[in-house]
């Protein structure tokens, strides 16, 4: 067991989490405004840029499947600065990368990085606030993507060296947060079974199957739309609106995510339930002003639908960590956010490489037409599932008359 913290290293704890957590999602999304870009110098296809933005999610599959409770057994602190140094490396990576192959290097580091680190620094953040840490695990993503996406759009159009600013600046944050989560409080406990977690599978633990089960649907339908526009909004906005500058399409994208860590921050106190019902009501009209946009070219239309999305995708995102993270054990706690994880990136990635097939046949707007649609019909027909497995459950609950 690690000695008892000072109080000064405790109070920096969740800080110095939070806001590492944060930044390897900003990392995560800065390749975004990129990826036109890429495009363009390398003559790179949309299949490859597709599997290049997926390639990430692949891996960082990989490290939760191999390395997901590993904090629970060493403690979170030795896999929050592994997984920050190789997160290094993927930085050094993109600063030297002069074709796709290396861009493909460099995300299956980002995301083994993401795979080790979401689940280790989710699994402090709550040990040390439990009531307000399954809130910080909503918001940080979030706005970590948001941040990063409209960082990189902006330096990408307005500064120089738009392949490697953005990196550049990155890395030396990630060399920052390497000292400062050495100095925080260690706040797991270690225990036998460290070699034997590695094992590559997906445990849930007993107490949260039947929750996981019933978010599932759902929760898949709000990741798809998060890779919707992480990897097609740049070339979407461009062929619809005709606007061809990067700083639109990463704008667009951390109006998504910074919409829904608004959503998380000002809806925090309310319940699950109302949570999520708010939050599919702004998902289905964000998504249908969307497909508005994109069918009209009408700038407005989309930020519109952006807003509105974000704001949906942040209630719901925060709705079903809320109903779920509280239902492990502290040492089942990286073990089921493991496979949580390993559940919303597969919705992240598989439809982004199906989309970079259909922009091969039909191209980008026809695409993004057909993709909204499908995320409609997803999250509406997520979120009945899940208000009829509720309402099952109560019936059960109430004596017959």
């Amino acid at each position: 067991m690690s000695s008892s913290p000072s109080p000064a290293r405790e109070g920096a704890g969740p800080l110095a989490f939070t806001l590492t957590l944060g930044t390897i999602y900003a990392a995560a999304a800065a390749p975004t405004p990129l990826y036109r870009v890429y495009q363009q110098l390398w003559a790179v296809s949309p299949v490859l840029i597709s599997l290049i933005f997926a390639v990430y999610a692949f891996a960082l599959l990989a490290a939760l499947l191999v390395a997901g409770s590993l904090s629970d057994h060493v403690g979170r602190r030795p896999v929050i600065v592994t997984a920050l140094l190789i997160q290094i490396c993927a930085m050094a990576t993109f600063l030297g990368a002069d074709g796709p192959t290396w861009l493909l290097a460099a995300r299956i580091l980002q995301g083994i990085a993401t795979g080790l680190a979401a689940s280790s620094l989710a699994a402090a953040i709550v040990d040390l606030d439990q009531a307000g840490g399954p809130t910080i695990n909503s918001l940080a993503p979030l706005a970590g993507m948001g941040l990063g996406a409209l960082v990189s759009g902006a330096l990408v159009a307005l500064a120089p060296a738009p392949t490697h600013l953005i990196y550049a600046l990155l890395l030396a944050l990630n060399v920052l947060q390497v000292l400062v989560v050495l100095r925080a409080p260690e706040t797991g406990t270690r225990r036998p079974g460290a070699l034997a977690s590695l094992d590559p599978r997906i445990a849930v633990p007993p107490t949260s199957r039947a929750a996981l089960l019933r978010v599932t649907p759902f929760n898949a339908s709000l990741w798809t739309l998060c890779g919707f526009f992480m990897s097609l909004v740049p070339s979407v906005a461009a062929g619809a609106t005709g606007i061809e500058s990067p700083l639109l399409g990463g704008a667009l994208a951390a109006l998504l995510m910074l919409s829904g860590a608004t959503a998380v921050f000002s809806q925090r106190r309310r319940p699950p339930a109302r949570l999520r019902d708010i939050g599919v009501v702004g998902v289905a009209v964000g998504v249908a002003l969307l497909l508005a946009g994109i069918m009209t070219g009408g700038l407005a239309l989309l930020i519109a639908g952006t807003l509105f999305a974000g704001f949906g995708v942040g209630a719901s995102f925060a709705a079903v960590t809320r109903s779920l993270l509280p239902l492990a054990e502290p040492d089942k706690r990286a073990e089921l956010l493991a496979a949580f994880y390993v559940e919303c990136y597969l919705a992240f990635s598989l439809p982004a490489i199906g989309a970079g097939f259909l922009v091969r046949a039909f191209g980008v707007v026809t695409t993004a037409e057909i993709f909204s649609t499908a995320v409609l019909a997803m999250v509406l027909g997520g979120y009945l599932l899940l208000r009829g497995g509720a309402l099952e459950a109560r019936t059960a609950r109430c004596p017959a008359t």
